[in-house]
């Protein structure tokens, strides 16, 4: 894999992705790491601990798997597997991220916080790849023709069409869910077996997640928590 031109690349992180994705100075500390141990380096995938990370960056654990969470978030990184023994992600240049490129492959303008999630297929496609192809909910494994776009808070309820409250999920969960409360859903998912204790502790604490980002648009704030998986 050729190597891509350590100079541009840097411009590019800059004067681009940085503003434009509006990463925080964490997320910025994270995805300058990962790009050095892996493009740089001729790889488009990295297998790595978030103990690993975190002693790399000189940060604490918990900023280090914030920051992850929000960079997949925002399709600078792309989820392929998760493991106890850590994360396997594919590292994307800004001219690779959703958004940022333009169908002749150039960088254009993008404002990740207005764009539109549920409307762009593009983008769209950009939060089931987020999920590692599985359905947030139950967690199954999904086929392109049998997924679709749940909004967590519903858009009855002022939801949005965010990246924060957008999930990947199987048709059978989007239907069954409807306009229930997640944490309802989740319960029910749970008595019917679909999801073990763990999981759905998993899941409840990633909507803490979810609620808190949404809570601070409502406010006006800027969130910085994201709607990710480690």
């Amino acid at each position: 894999m050729k190597k891509p031109n350590a100079e541009q690349l840097w411009k590019q992180l800059e004067d681009i992705l940085v503003p434009r994705l509006r990463l925080s100075v964490t997320e910025r500390a994270v995805y300058f790491f990962l790009v050095r141990h892996s493009r740089l380096e001729g790889r488009r995938r990295l297998r790595f601990s978030l103990h690993w990370l975190a002693r790399g960056t000189y940060l604490s654990f918990r900023p280090v798997r914030t920051a992850v969470r929000g960079l997949i978030g925002k399709a600078a990184l792309r989820l392929i597997e998760r493991t106890k023994a850590g994360h396997v992600v594919g590292v994307l240049l800004p001219n690779e991220i959703r958004g940022l490129r333009s169908r002749s492959g150039g960088l254009v303008s993008f404002d990740i916080e207005a764009a539109d999630f549920f409307s762009d297929r593009e983008l769209g496609e950009a939060i089931h790849q987020r999920e590692g192809g599985r359905c947030f909910y139950c967690l199954r494994q999904l086929a392109r023709r049998s997924r679709c776009l749940d909004h967590v808070v519903p858009q009855a309820r002022s939801g949005r069409n965010s990246y924060r409250n957008l999930v990947s999920c199987c048709l059978d969960c989007n239907s069954q869910k409807g306009e229930m409360p997640v944490e309802d859903f989740l319960r029910q998912l749970y008595r019917q077996g679909r999801l073990n204790l763990d999981d759905m502790v998993t899941r409840r604490g990633r909507l803490a997640d979810i609620n808190e980002a949404f809570r601070a648009m409502k406010a006006g704030e800027v969130a910085r928590s994201v709607l990710t998986f480690d």
